[in-house]
């Protein structure tokens, strides 16, 4: 693609926080004094001051955001959109928008650990090969169910996939043109299903997703 216009990150923060067991969002829960979302933010703001950034959130939670961006007097700029029933369908729906000709960093509002250096590789491979996709090698055994039980697999072909996955924008539209499927569980596979070719670069083991209250502990102890 030519150089793109613009820089936009996409940052889809839909979780209920059921499996954190609090009855708070989870992106909504504080990590160091800050809700974990703030962090989030901040880490692509550090990034590129001038960036758009586009923050998803289930309608009924904007007016909860809002109300901590007042009383942590948080200041970095954003715009705040309404997202839908699933993942797919909350990016689906903000699509329109992003302008053509630019790279969409599409992220978990709940990887407040994704490092600056994982964001500039991103961008960077996107630009050169329309798409983006951060990833860590597996550290531990693996084992695949069957029906004699399991039997182990060979670690060293698989990867742990993160975000943010940058896109070409114009392919992301046309990918999420698509009706949604169960096994579309991250925006690489449904740009995949195209028929597009992923592009893997390196992430950060650091950038966990916080779902579980051990991850909210986890995250905690990696910025002491």
């Amino acid at each position: 693609m030519t150089r793109p216009v613009e820089k936009i990150a996409l940052i889809v923060a839909g979780g209920a926080g059921n499996r954190m067991k609090t009855g708070i969002p989870k992106q909504f829960l504080l990590l160091k004094g800050y809700p974990v979302l703030m962090h989030t933010l901040d880490v692509f703001y550090r990034y590129d001051q001038g960036m758009r950034i586009i923050l998803v959130l289930p309608e009924t939670e904007i007016p909860a955001w809002k109300r901590l961006c007042e009383d942590y007097g948080f200041q970095i700029g954003h715009e705040i959109v309404a997202g839908g029933e699933t993942r797919f369908h909350s990016v689906k729906r903000n699509l329109a928008k992003i302008p053509d000709q630019c790279l969409v960093a599409v992220h978990d509002g709940v990887r407040p650990l994704v490092s600056v250096s994982t964001i500039d590789r991103c961008f960077a491979t996107a630009l050169k090969f329309g798409n983006a996709i951060p990833c860590i090698e597996i550290p531990e055994t693996m084992r695949k169910l069957s029906r004699k039980g399991s039997e182990q697999v060979d670690r060293y072909r698989y990867r742990l996939i993160q975000t943010p996955q940058v896109f070409d924008s114009e392919v992301l539209k046309k990918a999420y043109a698509q009706e949604y499927r169960k096994q579309f569980t991250d925006d690489a596979g449904v740009v995949e299903s195209l028929g597009y070719t992923i592009n893997l670069v390196e992430g950060n083991p650091e950038n966990i997703k916080i779902t579980y209250p051990h991850d909210l502990k986890v995250a905690t102890a990696f910025l002491q």
